[in-house]
């Protein structure tokens, strides 16, 4: 039994920055669990999430029945890593909210991967075919617009990593 306080790990990045890659890494020690959003949107919706509004609509729907969950997790003594993109004020509001109910600590995880790499990597990671959903150009474009970096003010611990 591990005498480390729980901690909810949060990730932001662009798509294909590497997310779910770190999530794996991070949920690695004991009494650590990693949810991913892909997985269980894939599982729950799969074929029904064409668009970016599915994946909006189908998300917020995920989050709800989500957070007491997560919640009871951090509460038992479980470190969360959330596999779900933090790049959105309203995510990391949700995110924080997770911890607050049970009273732990958050740490933002910022992966610092620009635009063009991610759109290599993701355009590799369609190629295998291996990820339940495979944006288009398109999708990729209209999904980079609502990244939005933390803010300092929203008073996050953050650690960066950098590719390489």
């Amino acid at each position: 039994m591990t005498t480390e306080k729980p901690k909810l790990h949060v990730i932001c990045g662009r798509i294909a920055a590497g997310k779910s890659t770190l999530a794996s890494k991070l949920s690695k020690p004991a009494q650590t669990i990693c949810i991913s959003e892909d997985d269980w949107l894939s599982a729950l919706y799969g074929k029904q999430m064409q668009t970016l509004q599915h994946y909006v609509e189908f998300s917020a729907r995920l989050r709800e029945i989500m957070t007491s969950h997560i919640s009871q997790l951090l509460g038992a003594g479980m470190s969360v890593v959330l596999d779900y993109p933090a790049n959105t004020v309203e995510h990391r509001i949700w995110m924080r909210d997770c911890a607050a109910q049970a009273e732990v600590e958050v740490l933002l995880h910022l992966l610092d991967v620009d635009e063009e790499t991610c759109w290599r990597r993701l355009q590799d990671r369609n190629a295998r075919g291996d990820h339940p959903f495979q944006p288009s150009r398109a999708q990729f474009e209209q999904i980079c617009r609502h990244y939005a970096p933390p803010d300092p003010e929203e008073g996050f611990a953050i650690q960066v990593h950098t590719p390489g």
